[in-house]
């Protein structure tokens, strides 16, 4: 590691109004911004420099350069290279006062210290080695998630569960590589040491077919950080408020029995086994005559066509109409899941229970093999279907394997502790893919038997994108754009 020449600071917590706001110094003048700043309630605390002990929390005050006291604070110095950036760290820990942590921040920089940019702590890990880059990735990740699966992936990867999967790859191809390299060393008995057979084997038990199953996990890997976008849809009064509000847990929407309430959009974030649905109520979609409505229904079609799901409401109790298959029609290449909505009202005269009514049998011989879920919306009926049934279409097959049970649900556990712990973003997908491609051009050497020079060049190629996933060949441009997705203070 080579040291940094500036030391940075920053404020750590968010900032505004808070019980406590923590301030950041990492650089080899933290010992002494703090020594110039802090001064312990007990003096007898101090090292025989002056210095705190390391990673030990002391109370005490921050003075100005006048001597005046700003706050009364907790403190701590931490010697490198146990801290988060293996530099030298301080940080004080003040009341959660904007005007108190501008001060002491003031104070700080005037001794020459810099503010520190946007994620500067966490690439200076990742500079010095702390962490891959994957890890550091993830970090922000874990800042941004929106639901608890989204914090468990980002998790598995800060503790390197996705760069062990590279690592075992990486190990795989070296291994190989220096299989090729022996034969260039002794082209004599080249034809002895590469054995063709083993080579492909291992290739594509080590290398191609983890190499697979990290792409398969991609997608829903990116569903798990970033949610997919769900629209409630259906003509006019057919539940879509009342099912927004049970699935909320709230009144958000305005439930009235006139057509046509609701006449803009309204979204909001649900969590569903921990992943984020992104839930749109639209406006009902008929016939009309009033200016704002129609923008409504406009705006409805325009969302229905961005979605990743269709929830496609019908009144169970009224059965098809000319609009809802038309409206439906409309939506055909969707994922979809229908909602039989209002089923409290359907007469079932002399049928056992509402399955062997003639409505419900003409609405489920419509909608063919589709997700159906029954619902009284109103009433918070069928909810707790719903949800199971979103929770299976969103993850559909993920993590299933022959010893999975039939039923087509696997648990929120399973699958992201187990599988989808390892799931890479887009950046490391369009890296893997490349491997990928490049992998089999090394398959294409073995097969024609090309001389063993030929096969290292391939062989190399390989390598060289495995190492731009963890940070080891990565290009200071890139580094930049990725760590600059932080907050300052991280």
């Amino acid at each position: 590691m080579i040291p940094h020449e500036e030391t940075i600071a920053a404020l750590a917590t968010a900032p505004g109004v808070g019980g406590i706001g923590i301030l950041r110094i990492s650089g080899s003048r933290a010992a002494a911004v703090l020594r110039t700043l802090f001064v312990p309630h007990r003096l007898a605390s101090l090292q025989p420099d002056g210095s705190l002990p390391s990673h030990k929390l002391c109370y005490g005050t921050v003075r100005d350069r006048h001597g005046t006291v700003l706050d009364e604070v907790m403190a701590v110095f931490m010697q490198a290279p146990h801290t988060y950036t293996r530099e030298d760290v301080a940080e004080i820990q003040c009341h959660g006062s904007y005007l108190v942590q501008q001060a002491i921040l003031a104070e700080i920089f005037a001794t020459g210290v810099r503010a520190a940019e946007p994620g500067e702590f966490t690439k200076r890990a990742f500079l010095a080695g702390r962490i891959d880059l994957t890890q550091a990735e993830a970090v922000i990740d874990l800042l941004q998630a929106q639901s608890m699966g989204g914090v468990k992936l980002a998790v598995g990867q800060m503790q390197g569960q996705l760069h062990e999967r590279i690592s075992q790859i990486r190990n795989a191809l070296v291994e190989m590589l220096a299989t090729v390299e022996l034969a260039l060393d002794f082209p004599e008995d080249e034809t002895d040491i590469l054995n063709t057979d083993h080579l492909l084997e291992q290739l594509d038990q080590q290398v191609e077919q983890p190499l697979q199953f990290l792409l398969a996990l991609a997608d829903q890997g990116r569903v798990i950080r970033e949610g997919i976008k769900a629209v409630i849809a259906g003509r006019p009064n057919v539940g879509k408020s009342s099912l927004l509000n049970q699935l909320l847990q709230e009144e958000r929407a305005l439930v009235t029995e006139i057509p046509g309430t609701t006449r803009d959009t309204i979204e909001e974030l649900i969590s569903v086994h921990g992943i984020p649905v992104h839930l749109v109520d639209t406006a009902g979609i008929r016939d009309h005559e009033d200016v704002v409505e129609a923008l409504g229904i406009e705006r409805a079609r325009q969302k229905m066509q961005e979605a990743d799901l269709i929830l496609f409401v019908v009144d169970a109790s009224q059965g098809l109409t000319q609009v809802d298959r038309s409206l439906y029609s409309s939506v055909e290449q969707s994922n979809r899941v229908v909602v039989l909505n209002k089923v409290d009202k359907v007469d079932i005269a002399d049928a056992t229970d509402i399955t062997d009514t003639p409505l419900v049998k003409e609405l489920r011989s419509f909608f063919g093999t589709v997700p159906q879920v029954q619902t009284a919306a109103k009433h918070g009926v069928g909810i707790t279907e719903l949800r199971e049934t979103l929770y299976q279409v969103i993850i559909g097959s993920v993590g299933k394997d022959d010893n999975d049970s039939n039923d087509g649900h696997i648990g929120e556990e399973k699958i992201i502790n187990e599988r989808i712990a390892c799931a890479p973003n887009l950046r490391h997908t369009v890296i893997l893919q490349k491997t990928q491609r490049a992998c089999d051009q090394v398959k294409q050497t073995l097969l024609f038997g090309a001389p063993a020079d030929l096969l290292a060049v391939d062989l190399r190629a390989s390598l060289d994108y495995l190492a731009d996933i963890v940070g080891l060949t990565t290009p200071d441009d890139v580094l930049d754009v990725l760590f600059s997705r932080f907050c300052i203070g991280k």
